[in-house]
């Protein structure tokens, strides 16, 4: 057994803990602490109920649940914050000690982890990365905002091993580790309905790098490099020559020269966007020991994730995409340009209050149909009708995702694609935009 459960009681043992939030990670977490920490007590606090019975928790775990399940933080010494919990007090006026799942494993194994994030393309670089090392034979673990909470693999850890970690703003925020190995993607407007403005959900995302030391290795893109870091930084942008390296026409290349060519014919990633996640993918698993020939092999062997520009059928002539990941401007307009013969794109969700002005004005400029969903739809259509926009009469607003379908599959011309790409959350309408993605897919294969 690696240094985990040592380091883990350290954090615990004798003191009173709350687990805050006991969904997946809340569970992954009381699981260990039962297994290896002697806390001198263990408390769940929850916004939702607590199954006793099914969780099978023993009566000496104290539950609290409700709207002021948060009231109680100060009578603890250590508090695991889940990621989707939003702390109602400034964490500089709690005396207790706030930590998470992700902090004490980073706190273990930073020098083993390559942590990406990023607003968009965070999942599907960290998988490829995952599928490279994996497929090249490399000894590799993969968890984090992907699903798989950090302590679940933590007993799998030995001192070879590189540990790929997807992580979000949520699981940033409050870092004070940083991994050896980091990688900043992009930097969008999201989540400004938990963060308030970009700049404190900047902050979050910056802690990828913040603590790095000497010796570590950022790569970011070129337009939000940090001005100082302790370490290496290397940037790499699809539209920007003073990059340290430019990707462009699916050449890698750098002040050099050309590095490596995508084997666009053989990959199954769509979209000239997935040609920086594969770039960044490769520099990364190059200064990892993965040569050209083994990524290459590996790359084309690489199947996209659901939900992100993924084919769902062809009906009457009309091809329909499923792009429900999309919850920001830069992402929907990426997918409109990435399908061919594009006709129709479905756009709304929740309204987070971003800025919708970049995506109104590409869609002006085009001739696709444009229908509006949802509360953010609504603010789109209402926007749309009111300013100086080509051809307002190809603008339909429908008020859920099932007119929309059906109203799509009325104007979409033959020959042309319709894609779901909402350029907002789910939330208060699915679960998820896995649930949102299912139900257009469902409602196609429907038609």
């Amino acid at each position: 057994m690696n240094n985990f459960a040592e380091h883990l009681k350290s954090c615990t043992d004798n003191k009173k803990v709350c687990l805050l939030g006991f969904g997946r990670e809340g569970k992954s977490t009381y699981r260990m602490l039962e297994k290896y920490c002697s806390c001198s007590s263990v408390t769940i606090c929850d916004l939702n109920p607590v199954d006793r019975e099914a969780n099978n928790l023993p009566d000496s775990v104290e539950i609290i649940t409700g709207e002021n399940y948060q009231d109680c933080l100060d009578s603890f010494d250590v508090v695991f914050k889940s990621p989707g919990i939003v702390l109602k007090k400034d964490i500089s006026d709690l005396k207790c000690t706030i930590t998470s799942e992700t902090q004490v494993f980073f706190e273990c194994f930073r020098s083993q982890i390559a942590g990406i994030t990023g607003t968009k393309g965070k999942s599907t670089v960290s998988s490829l990365i995952y599928h490279i090392l994996r497929e090249s034979g490399t000894d590799c673990l993969f968890a984090g905002n992907i699903g798989i909470p950090v302590f679940d693999i933590a007993e799998k850890v030995n001192n070879k091993t590189i540990i790929v970690c997807e992580l979000s703003c949520h699981q940033l925020e409050y870092m004070t580790v940083s991994p050896k190995i980091a990688v900043m993607l992009n930097l969008y407007e999201e989540h400004l309905d938990h963060y308030g403005t970009m700049e404190k959900y900047a902050a979050a995302k910056r802690n990828i790098y913040l603590h790095q030391t000497s010796g570590d290795k950022l790569f970011c893109n070129y337009d939000i490099r940090p001005e100082h870091t302790a370490s290496t930084v290397f940037t790499l942008s699809p539209n920007n020559r003073k990059s340290e390296f430019h990707i462009e026409n699916g050449r890698l290349t750098c002040n050099l020269g050309p590095i490596y060519k995508i084997p666009q014919d053989k990959i199954k990633l769509l979209g000239v966007h997935n040609h920086y996640n594969i770039a960044i993918a490769f520099l990364v698993c190059s200064m990892l020991g993965i040569d050209e020939k083994e990524f290459d092999s590996a790359l084309c062997t690489f199947n996209p994730l659901p939900h992100r520009l993924e084919f769902t059928a062809e009906k009457n002539g009309v091809r329909y995409y499923d792009d429900s990941i999309s919850t920001a401007c830069a992402t929907a307009i990426e997918a409109i340009k990435s399908v061919p013969h594009t006709g129709t794109v479905l756009i709304g969700g929740m309204d987070r209050g971003i800025d919708y002005s970049e995506l109104i004005d590409f869609l002006s400029a085009t001739d696709i149909n444009i229908i509006c969903m949802e509360i953010s739809g609504r603010r789109i259509f209402d926007t749309v009708k009111s300013m100086d926009f080509s051809r307002p009469e190809r603008v339909y607003y429908a008020e859920h995702l099932e007119e929309a379908v059906k109203l799509a599959s009325e104007i979409t011309e033959k020959g042309k694609s319709c894609i779901l790409s909402p350029a907002a959350a789910s939330y208060g309408i699915f679960r998820n935009f896995e649930e949102r993605g299912d139900a257009f897919q469902k409602l196609v294969n429907a038609l």
